[in-house]
């Protein structure tokens, strides 16, 4: 009994210094608040903090990726239970991803919200900056997936390209059997290790989180939020509308939980993009919070980084609503076919626009290029309040990508249920040093027949 009460100390003292690292996180995000109304000069300079912190973070991104796909295809002893993993998340991307857009066009349409605003030479000229590079046609973005070389996918940072090189590899070792034993340990060795470089990384998130806020508060002010008050307030309510109400349906329905109790599980990584503006800083936090969760290590590295490129609810609500204040704004409204061809339009222009802060505004501008070049110019309307509905855009893709995990894990059966109610009761806290469960195994071809004979044993 001793030697388990000693066990658990540790646990329990690094869990309370992450709790005193978000509370200082929180701090600094006021903070940051406070110094871009009071000194916005001095602010706008500090920019480069919250740039470095967002880097760091996304330095670790495809190192995580591919040690989580690879051990989590790897692992799975028949190849088709990965497609039909696959199958199943881009199936529910696609369906949500219209959804999100038919509400906001809808609320859009409700609220107009950019009537009665005027459009000046210098706002059109930021409109059809932002309008350059914008587009990108659809073979492009398919041939964009393949990397250059087997290596360039983790120097050029591209999730998707990762992807693609995480399942080749998890694929040929799934099919080396035996012999990518020792292969898959390595590489779960490195996801460890990567994992504590996450962890220690993470102790700087509230000297980026100052920066990040500070800066864009410093170079906005009051007055652009005070002017675009309708579209920011409708698009924030259009979010949560669709967060607690649509995904919360759904997740209750499907699988059984409250989206309550999961937002919670998920408050640090809320808080974490919050202040740094990109559901990307999140990522990697994600994959292991997922797993911690109790969802199977395929599941998760296979739904959450297609997720990120495929399954952006927040973006799409976004486009659209953006898109009408556009032609609100310019005197130009959108007819009924034109908003309908336009959603079909943004479906497949929203690809590959998350985790990037201001993406989501070059992807507005390239849609309009493509559907309506009169209205570009006035995407310099929006470029003043991007930054704060870029908060909104990414908490809202955040929270569909861990809702899409939880999903697909239930309807591939391939979660495990009585862990997911402790883990959300908190009776299973999850390691914020390590970022993964130690007590885990490392995952090897055979292990999913091995853990049921081991539970078998332990039941009898």
């Amino acid at each position: 009994m001793d030697t388990h009460q000693r066990e658990e100390e540790p646990v329990a003292a690094r869990r309370d210094r992450t709790h005193y690292l978000y509370l200082a996180v929180i701090g600094a995000v006021l903070l940051g608040i406070a110094v871009g109304f009071l000194a916005p000069g001095v602010a706008v300079e500090l920019k480069p903090l919250g740039t470095g912190f967002v880097n760091l973070i996304k330095m670790m991104i495809s190192p995580i990726i591919f040690c989580t796909i690879v051990l989590g295809v790897g692992s799975v002893r028949k190849a088709a239970k990965v497609g039909a993993v696959g199958g199943l998340a881009l199936g529910y991307f696609l369906v949500m991803s219209t959804v999100a857009l038919a509400i906001g066009l809808l609320v859009g349409n409700l609220l107009e919200p950019g009537s009665g605003l005027h459009l000046t030479k210098e706002i059109a000229e930021a409109g059809a900056k932002q309008a350059e590079g914008g587009g990108e046609s659809t073979p492009d973005f398919l041939l964009g997936i393949i990397p250059t070389t087997f290596v360039s996918a983790f120097t050029e940072g591209e999730v998707l390209q990762t992807l693609l090189v995480a399942l080749l590899a998890g694929f040929a070792l799934q099919a080396m059997g035996a012999a990518g034993e020792p292969v898959l340990r390595g590489i779960g060795h490195i996801q460890r290790l990567v994992f504590r470089i996450l962890g220690m990384i993470m102790w700087v998130a509230p000297v980026g989180a100052f920066g990040a806020i500070a800066a864009v508060v410093g170079a906005t002010g009051a007055a652009a939020l005070k002017s675009l008050a309708v579209i920011m307030i409708g698009f924030y309510l259009t979010c949560g509308l669709f967060v607690f109400v649509v995904l919360g349906a759904v997740l209750r329905l499907v699988a059984g939980i409250n989206i309550w109790s999961l937002l919670r599980y998920l408050g640090r990584e809320f808080l974490l993009i919050l202040s740094t503006s990109s559901s990307e800083s999140a990522l990697p936090r994600l994959i292991a919070k997922m797993e911690h969760l109790g969802v199977s290590k395929p599941v998760v590295g296979i739904t959450v980084p297609t997720g990120y490129s495929f399954n952006l609810d927040g973006t799409a609500i976004y486009l659209t609503m953006a898109s009408l204040f556009v032609a609100e704004a310019m005197g130009d409204p959108l007819s009924v076919g034109e908003q309908i061809s336009l959603l079909v339009f943004m479906i497949i222009a929203s690809k590959g626009a998350a985790g990037v802060t201001g993406a989501g505004l070059a992807t507005l501008a390239g849609g309009l290029q493509s559907h309506r070049p009169e209205l570009v110019d006035g995407v310099g309307l929006i470029v003043g309040i991007d930054r704060f509905m870029s908060e909104a855009r990414a908490l809202t893709n955040f929270a569909g990508n861990a809702v899409a995990t939880v999903l697909v894990g239930t309807w591939t059966k391939e979660i495990d249920k009585a862990r997911v109610t402790e883990v959300l009761a908190g009776n299973i806290p999850f390691d914020e040093k390590t970022l993964v469960d130690d007590h885990a195994p490392v995952p090897v071809p055979d292990q999913r027949a091995e853990g049921g004979e081991e539970k078998a044993r332990a039941g009898v």
